[in-house]
């Protein structure tokens, strides 16, 4: 009896990462740093620009506050992995087609905050808060990074969506 088999073909694996994609995935993780360090000081009670009253009546430091403070700067940096997923060869907790659409809608919200952000931190409300001189130029430096952000994420996603799409095509 000729039994006829049918060879079935594996998957073909995703083309690797190119580096740059990679860098830039360990960029956005390094770009949220500074400003969560500035938001542990302030909560830990150094003086970052703020008044005593200030952090009192406006950021309730010292009381929950700190804990909003802390947690920001956690939830922050925990989502500023979340790239390094688009770039990982070994661990996938998602479909790569659910995944893209995250990061596409993730990469999206990311460039309408910093736009807001930008409006934000130019109004004049929120510089009232802050004493003027170095620690504006602190602050100014430690947020600065995160700027870069929406760009660096809509480039990895980019990457990530391309590698994924020539797989799913082949």
């Amino acid at each position: 009896m000729n039994g006829m088999t049918t060879a079935i073909s594996p998957v073909p694996a995703p083309a690797p990462a190119p580096l740059w994609a990679r860098r830039a995935a360990h960029a956005i993780a390094l770009c949220a740093v500074p400003s969560g360090l500035w938001r542990i000081a302030m909560a830990s009670g150094v003086y970052v620009g703020y008044s005593d009253q200030v952090l009192r009546d406006v950021f309730d430091i010292p009381g929950w506050g700190i804990a909003y403070v802390v947690g920001l700067s956690v939830i922050g940096e925990l989502a500023a992995l979340f790239p390094l997923l688009l770039v990982s060869e070994r661990w996938r907790p998602l479909r790569p087609r659910t995944l893209s659409a995250l990061a596409w809608a993730g990469s999206a919200l990311l460039v309408v905050v910093a736009l807001w952000q930008v409006v934000v931190a130019f109004t004049v409300e929120s510089q009232t808060y802050m004493s003027s001189g170095p620690a504006q130029t602190v602050w100014a430096f430690v947020f600065a990074p995160l700027l870069a952000i929406p760009a660096l994420m809509t480039a990895v996603t980019w990457s990530y969506a391309k590698r994924h799409r020539v797989r799913g095509q082949a």
